[in-house]
């Protein structure tokens, strides 16, 4: 239910809290819910949860003597009841065709213990298993139920093994990961390293709610936020805690790191600008004779002016750019060494501006650099802009979902493009050819980052991960 409605959730309480804020208008049809195993008030609680959400309408089919039936009437639903005459033509009933009735196929029971049995096995047969087992089979189960959403899709056994081993902790038995590694060896993409919460060696950074790739003084590192707003970096080779900042930013909506290092938060008080300990700051007479505003500061308060009482929402910056979008669809930018100017506008999307991503493309020989924005909105669409010239009118991706993370990166490979979507799916753009691969991963996105090799490194509330293609 979560895939098609477009969300990321696997319990009733993740699912309503994601429904709840979109007000589009929708049916959910639920039938035959007499005939699910487990617990009448595991159903009683999802029918009760979609039914207090105002824009959605739903129509259930229970039996009257099943036990769900009394757990449903502080719903107070209107019931059709099916047994009465004016619903039923008998003249339409068809009789039992001669013989046996038809035999359904039974898949055989998976071997819970076993990488490969689950990763080729009914993944419904399989969730259901996990789910009344009272053992966590070397931590497969808590593995299958983390990204149970992505692995109910239907893929190949190499790709179920390679979402399963990105989110296996490191509790999990020591044989399991090896064996997942080399069923997923004919994957498209390969696991360089992953954190899930409750690891100890390296630990879990926590969840992660932005990332940004460092630059300057944290060059090699991978800035993260978390749902306290506590900035932390890791090494990108490999995970490991390499630093934490001096100052959180609650409820941190974008981060990004200018070339000296400099690190930029957003959230709902604005931008917020922090220098990491490894970076050298200024002192004595340098100190005084740059104790003005710097040009970030000083493009800060042009944006805000900009922004005409709207709230900033997204956060993206070059080595020559600092740009902004909006909850009202506008994108702004200005260049950081000519802060006094007035901030470039487009209104490019319908609602919010959920994302930006900035790349600084090379212009022929020269040393001289162009940017090109990329934002991702709440109306499911990305758009390209480069500041001094009219947006492209064709999105570069849509999809009937928002975009929650975006990042674009200039390589060896030429110009790729990363998106995240709030159902969970990730597109790997190379611009360039016009190719685009989709990936899974189960979790929905926060923050997703193109490193200048290519990989993928992506932050969610329960892990975070680098791939690479093969």
């Amino acid at each position: 239910m979560s895939s098609q409605l477009g969300v990321t959730a696997r319990t009733t309480e993740s699912l309503v809290a994601a429904l709840k804020p979109d007000s589009r208008r929708t049916v959910i049809v639920l039938p035959d819910l007499h005939a699910g195993i487990g617990d009448p008030a595991d159903f009683a609680e999802l029918v009760i949860g979609l039914a207090g959400l105002s824009q959605v309408r739903l129509v259930t089919e229970v039996r009257n003597t099943n036990p769900l039936l009394p757990e449903l009437q502080p719903a107070a639903p209107a019931v059709m009841d099916l047994d009465e005459t004016q619903w039923t033509d008998l003249a339409q009933a068809l009789p039992e065709p001669d013989g046996a009735r038809h035999q359904e196929h039974v898949s055989p029971a998976p071997e819970l213990d076993d990488p490969a049995s689950v990763c080729s096995a009914d993944p419904v047969g399989v969730t259901a298993g996990y789910e009344a087992a009272t053992s966590d089979h070397g931590g497969l189960r808590t593995a299958w139920l983390r990204v149970g959403q992505a692995l109910l899709q239907d893929q190949p056994p190499t790709e179920r093994a390679l979402l399963l081993r990105t989110v296996l902790g490191d509790a999990a038995d020591p044989r399991l990961a090896p064996q997942l590694a080399q069923l997923a060896a004919g994957s498209e993409w390969d696991l360089l390293w992953s954190r899930v919460s409750g690891d100890i060696t390296p630990p879990w950074p926590g969840p992660v709610s932005a990332l940004a790739l460092g630059a300057g003084s944290s060059e090699g590192q991978v800035v993260l936020s978390d749902h306290l707003g506590v900035l932390r970096t890791v090494d990108l080779a490999n995970a490991s805690p390499t630093g934490r900042l001096a100052e959180p930013v609650g409820e941190t909506t974008a981060l990004s790191v200018l070339s000296d290092g400099t690190v930029l938060a957003l959230n709902y008080d604005g931008v917020h600008a922090q220098m990491p300990y490894q970076a050298v700051r200024a002192s004595g007479l340098n100190a005084l004779l740059n104790d003005g505003p710097t040009p970030v500061e000083q493009a800060i308060e042009v944006f805000n002016s900009s922004l005409r009482g709207s709230t900033a929402t997204a956060l993206a910056t070059t080595a020559e750019c600092l740009a902004m979008g909006d909850a009202d669809g506008s994108v702004h930018a200005i260049g950081l060494h000519t802060p006094d100017s007035t901030a470039a506008t487009r209104r490019l999307h319908r609602g919010s501006v959920n994302s930006l991503a900035a790349v600084a493309l090379p212009l022929g020989d020269n040393t001289a650099t162009a940017v090109l924005l990329y934002s991702g909105g709440a109306d499911g669409c990305v758009r390209a802009w480069a500041p001094g010239h009219e947006p492209q009118e064709t999105p570069v991706a849509e999809r009937p979902c928002p975009v929650t993370a975006l990042s674009a990166a200039h390589t060896t490979d030429g110009l790729l493009l990363a998106i995240a979507w709030a159902d969970g799916l990730i597109g790997y753009h190379r611009l360039e050819n016009g190719t685009a691969s989709l990936l899974g991963p189960g979790l929905r996105a926060n923050g997703v980052a193109v490193t200048a090799d290519g990989d993928l490194v992506v932050g969610t509330n329960e892990a975070v991960f680098r791939l690479t293609q093969r």
